[in-house]
């Protein structure tokens, strides 16, 4: 674990060869050149289809998509058990559930009514949203759901060494967190971060929040080579990468075969895994 003014250090440093080489030693300790990653089928919450697009290899069926009520969440969380077949189902972000109308229960009575209909993990754990992260993260385990992914909704340039600092704490009082994204998943008009600031903070995260396992990147929001510079900073997991092949460019342009390469090109090697964490390729 580095210190705070190690890390305000690494933030207003210029050399980023520096910095990338001392994240990726971090990295390569504790994963070497292994770097996972997931095929997601994304379902809206409100629009699931009936049936998988021609040419679909998902590792995992995830909702996405603020539920309006508490039925419409349960409806999507049926259709995609159905329409995956055995697949990890995983959805919703922590905060979406926890804002449902209190009609629609305690957080705890919520996840206990998706799980019953075969939801088995909350997608996301917003911690800069969480007024409570630890406690929300602890209910909807004990009603059946996992919570193995942290993220991080927007992300305001001051607030950079607080939010991986605020990933270790959770991590250190709830447990069981698995990876953590820290690139926000909305992007500020008025105040946009660079790749340069992206990548700071993929490094930062992955000296600061020494006892998460994986520090994740998202392949569909960050694009392929912004993700592929990130493996060699600290990141050891990409999240996002397409269950569909629209087959136009050939099977050496399938998302399976372009992350496969991508991961091969930074001189690591790809193991695919699916929603639970479990390595099957």
């Amino acid at each position: 674990m580095i210190s705070e003014t190690e890390a305000r250090a690494i933030l207003d440093g210029r050399d980023l060869i520096a910095i990338g080489v001392r994240a990726d030693e971090v990295r390569r300790k504790r994963h070497g050149a292994r770097t996972t990653f997931v095929r997601v089928f994304e379902v809206h919450v409100d629009a699931p289809p009936a049936a998988f697009p021609p040419k679909t290899s998902a590792g995992e069926v995830r909702i996405v998509g603020a539920p309006k009520t508490i039925d419409a969440a349960t409806r999507a969380v049926v259709a995609a058990s159905a329409l995956g077949g055995g697949l990890p189902i995983t959805g919703f972000s922590l905060m979406d559930l926890l804002s449902l109308d209190p009609s629609a229960g305690s957080l705890g009575e919520i996840c206990r009514r998706l799980r019953a209909a075969g939801l088995e993990g909350v997608s996301e754990a917003p911690i800069d949203l969480l007024p409570e992260p630890v406690s929300a993260i602890a209910e909807a385990r004990e009603a059946g759901l996992g919570v193995a992914r942290l993220t991080v909704n927007a992300l305001d340039p001051a607030e950079r060494i607080t939010i991986v600092t605020r990933a270790r704490d959770v991590q250190k009082s709830a447990g069981g967190i698995r990876a953590f994204a820290p690139l926000p998943r909305t992007m500020s008009v008025a105040s946009p971060s660079t790749g340069y600031d992206d990548v700071k903070q993929i490094a930062l995260a992955r000296l600061v929040a020494d006892n998460i396992p994986s520090i994740q990147v998202d392949w569909a929001l960050y694009g392929p080579k912004l993700a592929q510079v990130a493996l060699t900073v600290g990141a050891d997991d990409v999240d996002g990468v397409s269950a569909v092949d629209p087959g136009a460019l050939g099977i050496r342009r399938s998302p399976l075969e372009e992350i496969r390469g991508n991961i091969r090109a930074a001189a690591l090697e790809p193991v695919e895994r699916n929603g639970r964490y479990e390595a099957f390729g």
